[in-house]
């Protein structure tokens, strides 16, 4: 047996999420029947988070073993002629037998993507989400940065949140405008359910002057979900990076 790290970039708009489903398609789904085709061996991929439905990745990790003798170079090539064209194998390198995709991950990073137009974008509608009002990215730069550090979030994630424990670390989270799309990055040790959703939702609710701009380590003190922001759509949300190595703070 040979055990793999392989990366994938996809686009989540027709997936129901990562984790395969019985009632919907799932991207594990499709790269499992992927290997099948390619190497006529079934197996199960582990993969380092599940994503919801219409939620892309630009780096996702995935974990798997195989007894054909295959190399990287031809599983990624192989895989790629398989896969559809919305999902790509963009790295693959063998892996010691223990490595397993999530249990090993250290941190990551997400990206969401307001498109901050009057006049919507036919191309950007399933990638990113339109909001009209007017944003002010320095302040909600300003404002993001109370998110920054080791924090109870548990006013920050889904009522349908299974976890026991919700505190969580966020090494950085910064705003930013290219044009008129208005960039929220944030880096993590870990993220609850719908958590990047919720940030982003509250920082355009203190945008709006619905919260107050200093309101949010009141609202992480609250532990409340009712005090934080809506969750915004899953359209705007990339995983970005996987880190298994100490997480870069710059």
């Amino acid at each position: 047996m040979r055990y793999f790290k392989m990366t994938l970039a996809y686009d989540g708009s027709n997936y129901h999420g990562w984790q395969r489903q019985s009632n919907a398609l799932a991207v594990q789904e499709v790269v499992e029947d992927a290997i099948l085709k390619l190497t006529g061996e079934k197996v199960v991929v582990q993969g380092c988070s599940r994503t919801d439905a219409g939620v892309h990745a630009r780096e996702y990790v995935l974990s798997f073993g195989l007894e054909l003798p295959i190399n990287c170079r031809g599983i990624q090539l192989g895989l790629n002629s398989w896969l559809p064209d919305d999902i790509s194998v963009i790295g693959c390198e063998e892996a010691d037998e223990g490595f397993h995709a999530r249990y090993m991950c250290k941190g990551k990073e997400y990206e969401y993507i307001v498109h901050n137009s009057r006049i919507k974008d036919p191309f950007m509608r399933n990638t990113a989400f339109r909001n009209t009002y007017p944003i002010d990215e320095e302040l909600l730069d300003r404002a993001a940065k109370d998110f920054v550090g080791e924090h109870d979030f548990k006013a920050f994630c889904s009522t349908a949140c299974d976890k026991e424990i919700t505190v969580r670390k966020i090494y950085r989270f910064d705003v930013r405008r290219e044009g008129d799309k208005v960039i929220f990055t944030v880096a993590g040790n870990g993220f609850l359910y719908n958590m990047v959703r919720i940030m982003v939702g509250t920082l355009l609710f203190i945008n709006e002057g619905k919260i107050a701009a200093d309101a949010i380590p009141r609202i992480l003190d609250s532990k409340d979900r009712k005090k934080a922001g809506k969750t915004v759509p899953p359209q705007g949300l990339y995983l970005n990076k996987v880190y298994y190595d100490e997480v870069s703070v710059d």
